[in-house]
């Protein structure tokens, strides 16, 4: 049903002292991840999405109607809108032009005490600046009242005062920045174009009356691509059950109660998996929040309040518990707050109580009032909850004979090397692909800080498993025993992080085709049963080195790839050395393992990270599912820019 659009309250004025100062801009440069996340790919994404969040913000006020994003040939993007323009008066509490301290100042923006946003996503300004610290480079052009304004900084310093730099149409308003990442900062400054896409992509389906253009002007990858989404969040549901079963029409409702509003689809399919994705002013959150647990509650409170009332449940004390009522669902839960609090800068969990409240008593009246009218709907999601609850029981009967035999044990079976220490935050465990190289592993290592975990060969590929399979597999059982958080699957959730005994997980596997195959498979478990280990930062690659370089005179050397033995070898031209290739981890010594890959002082450490939650499922089901022909398309397509990264 139609909901209520937004209160229409008198819109405030905004101009250069809507601009609040809070702080000055210290330490991002210093400590780029509490601000951006990381300084991996995802995080120099998200500059891109700083940006792209405040030209939203205009759209959200009403004064931007199209936001286009280019990826230029030197390696700079582009953000351009057709909003108002950043102010470029003098704001009063600063003496420096408005834009100059969005993009200079820390805190400063549209969004806080009587700035002139309502409702926002990016907090414009600690984007914008945080943006600017983080670039080698950035330009902001501005056009409004029939001139364009100019700025340019370099490493956060202001370059030269604003300009005057020429002049356009009266209603030709907007505002344009350009930046080129410092690589003195972030690990690659190369943009991921697939994610990029990805999320504007989102953000259209969020905002249907917003056209957002993105272009790709880099060698080889030219492309132009619109993306405009007039059926919103309920063409998204479709789009997010692309190739699946849908049960029935997409459900929807929008509403607006107490200055928040409420946008929820859904549809059930023929699977059982839960896919709830949840938005906040356009942001996703990953981590769900207060809006997602409202939903949540009271959608399993209706459906068993219905199941009861049409003779489904008739023992009093029976209900569907909510992963019953919900397997087999696809939403997006998507509201406005005037007033957003999230956990940390990057936004990926929503904490405001009133969200809570207010979405669970809107999604209460909305599903009563479209179930009433809807009922063989009703009768097909309710179905999907008792076939839900019958494969349950029968899982969680598997499930307690397979994990209660006495032979699986806390020594997980004796293949577990523990550590001395019980300090979950000071403790990691290695997963070591064959004894041969657990054996090193454990002579290596420091015995009061790292456990060895060796596990023979592949283990099983869950995406194509059944789970009484997934259980009963060796390596798997021995994993969930050692790491003692216990697992998440689609027909309940045992998964406790705060019992995790390692505070590190370090996949070690050999430096091959093998090895990387088997760290496939092992990332896919923990993605389907165990992702908060990778949301919350505990999962990692070990990276141990392809090659060892002896020169005649001098000390040898590790190489850690192809890549780098080439610049070796150019780099000693003319000198003799002898070159030893490890074909893996079992042919080094203990004290080359330790010196290489287990010594946290001298070891290359990767964290494995989601930048996309909904690419990395559909990533995922893809190259490790049962279809063959997607997967043998997209590895075609993506082999030059393979990566372990989610």
């Amino acid at each position: 049903m139609a909901g209520k659009n937004l209160d229409t309250t008198v819109e405030k004025k905004y101009d250069a002292n809507s601009i609040s100062v809070l702080e000055g801009l210290e330490a991002v440069r210093k400590r780029p991840g509490m601000y951006i996340g990381s300084v991996s790919t995802k995080g120099l994404n998200h500059l891109i999405y700083e940006i792209v969040d405040n030209s939203v913000d205009e759209h959200l006020a009403g004064h931007c109607s199209e936001i286009t994003v280019i990826l230029e040939k030197d390696g700079t993007a582009t953000i351009k809108d057709n909003g108002r323009g950043i102010p470029v008066g003098i704001n009063e509490k600063t003496g420096r032009p408005a834009v100059e301290v969005v993009f200079t100042v820390l805190h400063a923006g549209g969004k806080f005490g009587d700035g002139g946003y309502k409702i926002s996503g990016g907090l414009h300004g600690v984007g914008a600046s945080v943006v600017n610290a983080l670039s080698e480079w950035l330009e902001v052009n501005v056009k409004t009242d029939g001139k364009v304004y100019n700025q340019r900084y370099e490493q956060g310093r202001i370059m030269y005062d604003l300009k005057e730099n020429g002049t356009c149409r009266k209603n030709d308003t907007g505002t344009t920045v350009t930046f080129l990442p410092d690589k003195e900062i972030f690990e690659k400054t190369y943009f991921k174009a697939e994610a990029i896409k990805s999320r504007l992509h989102e953000t259209a389906y969020l905002n249907p009356e917003l056209t957002i253009n993105f272009e790709n002007r880099r060698f080889g990858e030219e492309e132009k691509v619109v993306f405009h989404e007039p059926d919103g969040i309920k063409a998204y549901v479709r789009e997010l059950n692309t190739g699946k079963e849908a049960l029935h029409d997409v459900i929807y409702f929008r509403r607006n109660q107490e200055g928040i509003e409420i946008e929820a689809a859904f549809q059930f399919v023929d699977e059982f998996q839960e896919n709830i994705l949840g938005f906040c002013n356009n942001i996703y959150t990953q981590e769900g929040g207060t809006h997602i647990t409202g939903f949540k509650a009271k959608y399993t409170m209706v459906i068993n309040q219905y199941a009861r009332e049409i003779g489904i449940l008739k023992d009093k004390d029976s209900n569907f518990t909510g992963a019953d009522a919900r397997n087999g669902m696809t939403a997006v839960i998507a509201i406005k707050h005037p007033d957003p609090r999230f956990e940390g800068q990057t936004k990926t969990k929503l904490d405001n109580p009133d969200a809570g409240k207010v979405t669970s008593e809107v999604s209460g009246e909305e599903l009563v009032f479209y179930f009433d009218k809807n009922l063989e709907t009703l009768k097909t999601v309710i179905g999907c909850a008792e076939k839900s609850a019958k494969i349950r029981k029968a899982e969680e009967k598997a499930k307690t004979n397979l994990l209660s035999k006495p032979k699986f044990s806390i020594d997980s079976n004796g293949k577990l090397a523990n550590c001395e220490s019980r300090n979950p935050e000071e403790c990691e465990v290695f997963i070591v692909e064959g004894d041969s190289a657990g054996g090193s592993a454990k002579t290596a290592r420091d015995r009061k800080t790292q456990a060895i975990l060796p596990i023979r060969g592949k283990i099983l590929n869950v995406e194509k498993a059944t789970m009484d399979k997934v259980l009963a597999n060796a390596e798997i059982k021995t994993m969930i025993n050692s790491f003692g958080c216990g697992f998440s699957e689609g027909y309940g959730n045992d998964f406790d992080i705060s019992k995790l005994r390692y505070n590190k997980i370090i996949i070690m596997t050999d430096a091959d085709v093998d090895g990387a195959h088997i760290a496939t498979l092992l990332l896919t478990f923990f993605y389907r049963f165990m992702p908060d280990l990778i949301n919350e930062g505990h999962v990692y690659l070990a990276t141990p080195p392809l090659y060892k370089v002896v020169p005649k005179k001098g000390e040898g050397e590790y190489l850690y790839d192809d890549k780098a033995l080439e610049k070796y070898r150019k780099t000693h031209q003319g000198s003799s050395f002898t070159l030893q290739r490890y074909k893996g981890l079992g042919e080094m010594d203990a004290e080359q393992l330790w010196e290489t890959t287990l010594n946290p002082e001298t070891r290359i450490l990767k964290q494995v990270e989601i930048e996309d939650g909904r690419m990395a499922s559909e990533v995922t089901e893809m190259l490790m599912g049962n279809d063959v022909a997607p997967r043998r398309q997209f590895i075609h397509e993506h082999a030059h820019d393979a990566e372990l990264d989610l």
